[in-house]
């Protein structure tokens, strides 16, 4: 993230050159790539992908719709449509939305209300696009200073029944609903119907309790650094169930892989093991 965010010490075709020396069909864009502030480039980067035999089917965008003020949010909204736009010329089927910041003293009632709404707007727009608005359960933005606002269960459930539109739906993580302190199966059940993309993932602590984490994730940006992403497989994550639970809904949507933090051969792993998994329950 930070080489290809910040300091621009990696580039996208160098990304790419690794992701296409793995047994995968695609890459998740992430919109916060330095290199996609020139909008001529964004055709050039599917062709770089195709060029490797690989999709975009995703583009992963962190909107912060539950700031107090309108014209705030109203720009955050235009950041999203312009990542929409970005999304369709890299020929990516879906952009991910999240609510925003839990800011303190923001209400439920009011995060809910500004996210909805903002989240509405959004989907209209990409609808246009062919492109459909996932939110995902999420934790915090790399470059964030709080956590998502509907990170808890029921917040996100309730948001996600407030936007009925056909361009919306879901971007399950589970091992941030361990994050949140809850269930990962319960919640996939009561969401499954509406996942279109998922995030498979397994976090750990380096250290300390789910406690700990609480008291450093505040006002800081970034996530803490006792949390970390772990090999695929090798966490708390029971795949096995989280596949028969999207396989009896019929989902037959992108996978997204979340880990290389410690190496390549950690990524390699961890591809090895999710393509076994999906052999097996597909």
């Amino acid at each position: 993230m930070q080489e290809l965010c910040r300091n621009g010490r990696m580039t996208v075709l160098e990304w790419l050159d690794i992701a296409a020396g793995l047994e995968i069909e695609g890459v998740e864009w992430y919109a916060g790539f330095l290199e996609n502030d020139d909008p001529s480039n964004w055709v050039k980067f599917r062709r770089s992908a195709g060029e490797r035999g690989l999709k975009i089917p995703m583009l992963c965008c962190s909107p912060d719709f539950t700031h107090p003020h309108a014209d705030f949010r109203a720009e955050e909204v235009q950041k999203e449509k312009r990542w929409i736009e970005m999304a369709a010329e890299l020929g990516a089927e879906s952009c991910r939305v999240l609510s925003g910041q839990r800011r303190p003293g923001l209400s439920r009632e009011d995060g809910l209300r500004y996210a909805a709404d903002s989240i509405l707007e959004c989907a209209e727009y990409a609808a246009s696009f062919g492109v459909t608005l996932v939110i995902e359960n999420h934790y915090k933005d790399d470059f964030w200073d709080y956590p998502e606002f509907a990170q808890k269960m029921e917040v996100f459930c309730e948001l996600v029944g407030m936007i009925n539109h056909r361009s919306f739906g879901v971007n399950y993580d589970p091992s941030n609903t361990f994050l949140a302190g809850e269930d990962p199966i319960e919640l996939l059940r009561r969401v499954k119907s509406q996942v279109v993309t998922m995030h498979a993932s397994d976090r750990y602590l380096r250290n300390g309790s789910l406690e700990d984490l609480r008291l450093e994730e505040l006002g800081v940006e970034g996530y803490a650094e006792r949390l970390c992403h772990g090999e695929i497989g090798a966490g708390l994550n029971d795949y096995d169930e989280i596949f028969r639970q999207l396989r009896s809904v019929g989902f037959d949507g992108w996978i997204s892989i979340e880990d290389g933090v410690d190496g390549i051969d950690q990524l390699k792993r961890s591809v090895e093991f999710l393509r076994d998994k999906i052999k097996l329950h597909w």
